[in-house]
């Protein structure tokens, strides 16, 4: 018979993209299988999640708003009614098991999935959990997880070493560098290295390039630069006039695939979704974890890598006005960037969509 399982959370593509990872392997396990995501109304899987086809109900949720008192007042009256209104959706649709990835709607979820006795596993993307993954993964029937240590915040008998689950078509780099180089314009006779600050972007990295464009040209080193949406119309305007024959700007990467292809060095934020694909892409990479995250998190992630000679750190302060200049001298050390490379693809787990669809259908029987 076939198996019913909701999926809940989502508000940035960090825990999106795993989401429909996860619902995409359980479809190819058994095509019969329903799933109902649940996420927060006015966040991105309420677009993301229908587009990639698949039903969503919105619960009325937020997260605790640091620069706004006022909105925290709503709070106890949002998570109230959104118990009441998941307690709601777990009646009609009769889950055999729930699946939480994290996000405003995975909480109350799941807390409603526990109290009605549906067997729930978590998918806890980062190094470092946060509060409400820890108090549910109390009553979880597993933890699915991508870093070692984890025992610190989860129990140990219900932990499994999983991985990321991973955007399939964004890491098919193999045998497409020649394609990449010649979709972006730029020369097989030079090095080239990717700047990547995820859809909205990232100020510091955009800062720091800024900071040392020219570097680029002096060096004969070529940089593909993904400002994000955010920042994209003013880093035109700033390098407007810049020599930039070594140089393409884009707002967004449609093709992730071939920008990882065509990189030989990888600057990257430090979310977990993010470094699950760096450790498959098996390029050097440098990374600049936000500091504008619950906990510190990308910090941590960033370090489970470093830890293990897989990967360059530079901290957010650091970074302007000396990221590009370590780009450039990392891509000079073919020894080191060979041993990068090495050690961050031992840290690889390309099938941990299928790997959780298992344990969820496990868990559903």
């Amino acid at each position: 018979m076939a198996k019913r399982i909701i999926i809940s959370g989502g508000g940035t593509g960090g825990h999106i993209f795993p989401a429909i990872a996860i619902a995409n392997a359980l479809k190819r396990l058994d095509p019969a299988t329903e799933i109902l995501f649940v996420g927060a109304l006015g966040r991105m899987e309420m677009e993301k999640v229908p587009a990639a086809g698949y039903k969503i109900l919105g619960l009325d949720i937020q997260g605790f708003q640091r620069n706004s008192l006022l909105k925290n007042l709503k709070l106890p009256f949002k998570v109230i009614g959104s118990l009441m209104k998941a307690r709601d959706v777990i009646r009609e649709f009769k889950p055999d098991a729930a699946v939480g990835v994290g996000g405003y709607a995975s909480g109350p979820l799941l807390l409603a999935a526990g109290n009605m006795n549906v067997p729930y596993l978590i998918q806890e993307q980062n190094s470092y959990a946060g509060m409400t993954n820890k108090w549910l993964g109390k009553k979880a029937a597993k933890v699915c997880v991508a870093f070692s240590g984890m025992e610190q915040f989860f129990p140990a008998e219900k932990i499994l070493m999983t991985g990321n689950p991973i955007r399939r078509e964004a890491v098919d780099v193999s045998g497409k560098r020649a394609e990449a180089l010649e979709s972006f314009g730029l020369s097989a006779d030079k090095k080239t290295v990717l700047v990547t600050g995820g859809s909205l972007g990232a100020r510091t990295l955009n800062k720091s390039m800024l900071a040392e464009l020219a570097l680029f040209e002096k060096e004969g080193v070529q940089l593909i630069w993904q400002t994000g949406k955010y920042y994209y119309k003013a880093v035109l305007e700033q390098t407007a006039g810049m020599a930039q024959q070594n140089v393409r700007i884009v707002e967004f990467l449609n093709r992730m695939d071939l920008a990882y292809a065509a990189a030989d060095v990888i600057i990257s934020r430090a979310g977990a979704g993010t470094i699950a694909e760096l450790c498959v892409v098996a390029k050097p990479v440098i990374l600049v974890p936000s500091p504008n995250v619950a906990e510190d998190h990308q910090t941590q992630n960033a370090m489970a890598l470093v830890k293990q000679n897989a990967a360059v750190l530079i901290t957010d302060q650091e970074a302007e006005g000396t990221l590009a200049s370590l780009a450039v001298s990392l891509i000079r050390d073919e020894q080191k960037c060979r041993e990068l490379s090495a050690n961050i693809a031992a840290m690889a787990l390309p099938d941990a969509d299928d790997v959780i669809a298992k344990e969820v259908l496990i868990i559903a029987k």
